[in-house]
């Protein structure tokens, strides 16, 4: 039977056992990064045409990290919102240093 997460608190741990691989994680981190600035830009230049690059950009990176490295299929599929959760929760723990990159 499959585990059905009900809080981000209990999916984050299986989150992050889905991200062993290095290479996996800083193409998430760098996935997550550019969205990040993607978001800002399209705020400060007032062109909401840059959202539209944000679910390939973001989705991208990650997927070549699951398919290619990781070797699993992306949590996005049975959690999504918990899943975005999860890479952004990720990128800041690198970008604070609370986890390496």
């Amino acid at each position: 039977m499959t585990v059905r997460y009900r809080t981000f608190r209990d999916f984050y741990p299986f989150y992050l056992s889905e991200h062993v691989n290095v290479v996996s994680r800083r193409l998430h981190v760098i996935g997550t990064s550019i969205v990040v600035l993607c978001l800002f830009a399209s705020v400060w230049f007032l062109d909401w045409r840059l959202l539209l690059a944000i679910p390939f950009i973001g989705y991208g990176f990650a997927w070549v990290g699951h398919f290619f490295f990781e070797k699993n299929r992306p949590a996005t599929f049975r959690y999504p919102g918990f899943s975005l959760m999860g890479d952004f929760r990720l990128w800041w723990e690198t970008m604070t240093g609370e986890r390496r990159f």
